[in-house]
C-alpha cells in the first residue's frame, strides 16, 4: 500500500531511539522526509546513520531538548513548514505516588505534555495555510489504566489524550487532523533496559521476567508480551498519511489487547 508520504516534511521529536526511531525510520521509508530529534548531537548522528542504513533515505536532524521553549521556537525556526508532527517526546519513571515530589510532576508535565502542545501551537499556522497537517500525540494505554507504579507518568498520558482531542475540535472542518495513539507495554530501549535490569537483579531470565510481568503486571494483555516499536511505528504511518483523512480526534489503541474494553 502507498501511504502518499512522499516528500512530506514530518518531524518526530524525541526520535534518535526505541518508538521514536521505528517511527522516523517507517516514515522514511514511506517517502518522507524525516527530522530525527534528541537531546544530543551524538545521538542525532548516530540514529540519522541507522534510518540511512535502514532505509537508504538521508533524514534531516535537530539536536535540543524540545521540553525548553527556546530549543522549540529554534527548530521552528529553521523547519517552518512541518507538515507532520508525532509528539513522541516522553519520560517514565516507576516511583511509590508519596515519594512523587512537586518537581518530578512539573518535570514530567513540562516533557511529556507541554513539549507537544508548544511544537503544536509553533506548527498548526503552516498547516491552516497549506490546509492540511497531522498532529499525532504518543500517548499510552497507561493513560487509560493509571499504573499505581507511575502514577504521574499515567497522568501525563491522559492529558495528552485530551490536548489532541481538544485540538483536533479547534481545527474541525480543515484538511488538518489530531490525534493520539496510544501503545502498550512495548520493548523499547528503555523498558529494555529495565527488565533486563530488573532479571539481574532478580536472578532471573529476561524471558521468565517477561512472562511473570505478563502474568502479574498486565495480566489482561490479549498477547502476552511486549510489542515491538515497529508495531506501534505501522499505525503511526498510517495515521500520518492522506490515506487517514477520515481519522481524527480519536485515541487509537496499539496496545496488545491490555485494554480490557468493549469500545
Amino acid at each position: 500500500m502507498d501511504l502518499q508520504l512522499k516528500d512530506k516534511l514530518a518531524l518526530v521529536s524525541g526520535s534518535t531511539a526505541g518508538i521514536g526511531l521505528a517511527i522516523a525510520t517507517t516514515l522514511a521509508q514511506e517517502g518522507a522526509r524525516v527530522i530525527v530529534n534528541g537531546r544530543s548531537q551524538q545521538a542525532v548522528d548516530k540514529a540519522l546513520a541507522q534510518v540511512k542504513a535502514q532505509t537508504g533515505a538521508d533524514a534531516l536532524g535537530f539536536a535540543g531538548d524540545l521540553s525548553q521553549a527556546g530549543t522549540a521556537n529554534e527548530l521552528a525556526r529553521r523547519y517552518p513548514d512541518v507538515e507532520i508532527l508525532v509528539n513522541n517526546l516522553g519520560i517514565f519513571e516507576p516511583k511509590p505516588f508519596e515519594e512523587i515530589p512537586d518537581e518530578d510532576w512539573l518535570r514530567f508535565f513540562d516533557v511529556n505534555v507541554l513539549s507537544g502542545v508548544r511544537l503544536a501551537r509553533l506548527f498548526l499556522p503552516s498547516m491552516k495555510r497549506a490546509n492540511w497537517g497531522r498532529i499525532i500525540f504518543i500517548s499510552s494505554e497507561s493513560g487509560l489504566q493509571i499504573p499505581a507504579e507511575m502514577v504521574h507518568y499515567g497522568v501525563t498520558k491522559t492529558a495528552q489524550i485530551a490536548v489532541a482531542r481538544g485540538i483536533a475540535e479547534s481545527v474541525a472542518g480543515t484538511g488538518i487532523t489530531v490525534n493520539s495513539v496510544l501503545p502498550g507495554p512495548t520493548r523499547s530501549r528503555g523498558v529494555g533496559d529495565f527488565v533486563e535490569s530488573l532479571a539481574k537483579a532478580d536472578g532471573k531470565s529476561v524471558e521468565q521476567v517477561e512472562r511473570e510481568f505478563f502474568e502479574q503486571v498486565r495480566p489482561t494483555s490479549l498477547i502476552k508480551r511486549f510489542e515491538s516499536t515497529e508495531e506501534i511505528a505501522s499505525l503511526v504511518a498510517y495515521v500520518a498519511s492522506p490515506l487517514a483523512s477520515g481519522t481524527t480526534g480519536a485515541a487509537l489503541r496499539a496496545d496488545g489487547g491490555v485494554v480490557k474494553s468493549a469500545f
